[in-house]
């Protein structure tokens, strides 16, 4: 095939792209302006930049709306419920992977049934079984519903991955004298590194996000994470006409997931590809 043809073929793929990126950046840098901008602003010249750049939005949408606590209570849920997360299913999966055992194929196979199951039909069972563990508005009841919801992705995930990489570096180890633990964090989880980041990236953004879990199982506002803090600024600000404090914590409520993209975009693509490349 010719350059000429194969540029032709790939035009519609391009202008699908181009247009996509439209929808998604373009309302992203609205918010982003009009969190800088006065409440008059935002609705008289919405399309304009900003007369003068407002820091205090950002200040007050922080500390008077909250923003802060609810940012923290975030990073804490996230984080650890991210660490148990690529804890378990990176043991899960390796053991699925390299070893040879009864029902290792059915095992497998209901991580995989696991991601067709709808979420939000096991809410009700769910929030009986967290309140049931004394569990219900703390931290540790939705670190542990986040990692086990995050689980059956990250399994298939890492599986898959963990199957591309070569056995016999974990035979030699076993030949040196290394126990099957060891040669699992000494040797095998380092050479996953790629892997882990790529499915630890997809499992912050789901987490980070969440919005009805936190819902059913939290109803203490001092320990609302970001996406119910947003909801109840947003119903707060509206009556208040405080719109530009609003933008404002839209903004602080974005920037992370962006940052985390941006920083590891090319990670992504190493760990997507890198098996297929085995």
């Amino acid at each position: 095939m010719t350059r000429l043809g194969r540029t032709l073929l790939g035009a519609p793929a391009q202008v699908i792209l181009l247009c996509w990126a439209v929808i998604v950046c373009v309302p992203m840098l609205w918010s982003f302006v009009s969190s800088f901008k006065s409440d008059p602003e935002i609705f008289e010249s919405p399309w304009t930049l900003p007369a003068v750049w407002r820091w205090d939005n950002f200040v007050r949408a922080w500390n008077q709306s909250n923003i802060g606590a609810y940012f923290l209570n975030t990073i804490i849920v996230v984080t650890l419920g991210l660490i148990l997360t690529l804890a378990l299913s990176s043991v899960v999966a390796y053991v699925l992977a390299q070893f040879r055992f009864v029902g290792r194929t059915f095992l497998y196979y209901l991580f995989v049934g696991g991601m067709a199951f709808p979420g939000f039909l096991a809410l009700v069972p769910l929030f009986f079984v967290v309140k049931n563990l004394g569990l219900l508005n703390t931290f540790t009841g939705l670190i542990i519903v986040y990692a086990t919801q995050s689980l059956s992705f990250s399994v298939f995930f890492l599986t898959a991955f963990f199957r591309s990489l070569p056995m016999e570096l974990a035979e030699a180890a076993l030949l040196d004298g290394c126990g099957h633990w060891r040669v699992f964090w000494t040797v095998m989880l380092p050479l996953a590194r790629p892997g882990l980041i790529s499915i630890g990236i997809f499992d912050f953004l789901g987490m980070w996000n969440q919005y009805v879990l936190p819902i059913v199982l939290v109803t203490d506002p001092s320990k609302y994470v970001i996406g119910q803090g947003l909801a109840k600024l947003a119903v707060n600000q509206g009556y208040a006409s405080d719109f530009s404090g609003l933008f404002a914590g839209l903004t602080i409520a974005t920037v992370p997931v962006l940052l985390v993209y941006l920083i590891f975009q090319r990670k992504i693509t190493a760990g997507m590809t890198v098996g297929a490349l085995r």
